[in-house]
């Protein structure tokens, strides 16, 4: 099975380095010198890992026979693609590989479809679940445990608890606003407020 581990961002310094955005949960392993890995476009590889270093919080790396910066500048772009055996497992036993959870059905506790889960994004953070909803639209859904309460691979879904606001329509809950009545001994500064804290609520939950 191929699977993207990273995508090689702009040139770093003269000597080829480049940066990199990682997107496999184990960059020890699938990064580490020596790696050969293929491409994509396929005519820029395969690339075999010389060197890689941390430098201000970004993965720098140097592929053999890559030494200048314009060299290492014509790789912008370029996704880096690991062989992985299909049946292999992380080691740790609450960790999963990407493969194994794209596509799984999103659902609540009371088994309500929110989506399926398109990509994860691998940010330095968290993690995040890209689920696509019936009507086509995303969700961003952070892969922590107080959220996310269950990974079941064998019935191919993640069970979630989120917050308020984290998946609800935010027209739909601006609609609801908007037909509150409202009270008239209530100032006007005070409904202003309310309507913010409730926006404000909203952003946060976006967010998440």
């Amino acid at each position: 099975m191929q699977l993207v581990v990273a995508r090689i961002g702009r040139a770093h310094g003269i000597k080829g380095d480049v940066t990199v955005e990682v997107r496999t949960d184990e960059p020890e392993l699938r990064l580490a010198p020596g790696a050969v890995l293929l491409t994509d476009p396929a005519s820029a590889g395969p690339l075999t890992i010389e060197s890689g270093k941390v430098h201000s919080g970004r993965l720098l790396l140097r592929f053999e026979g890559v030494r200048d910066r314009n060299a290492a500048e014509a790789l912008r772009n370029t996704l880096l693609i690991a062989e992985v055996d299909p049946a292999e497992l992380p080691e740790e036993e609450d960790e999963y590989y990407d493969h194994q959870l794209v596509d799984l059905d999103v659902v609540l506790a009371d088994g309500t479809l929110i989506g399926a889960i398109t990509e994860i994004s691998h940010l330095p953070s968290q993690d995040l679940f890209i689920v696509e909803r019936p009507d086509g639209t995303e969700l961003m859904i952070p892969f922590v445990e107080q959220i996310v309460t269950e990974i079941d691979l064998e019935n191919q879904r993640a069970v979630i608890d989120p917050p308020p606001g984290l998946i609800d329509d935010r027209a739909e809950i601006a609609s609801a606003r908007d037909d509150e009545p409202a009270e008239a001994s209530e100032p006007a500064e005070a409904s202003e407020s309310a309507d913010a804290d409730s926006a404000a609520d909203a952003g946060e939950g976006d967010q998440a």
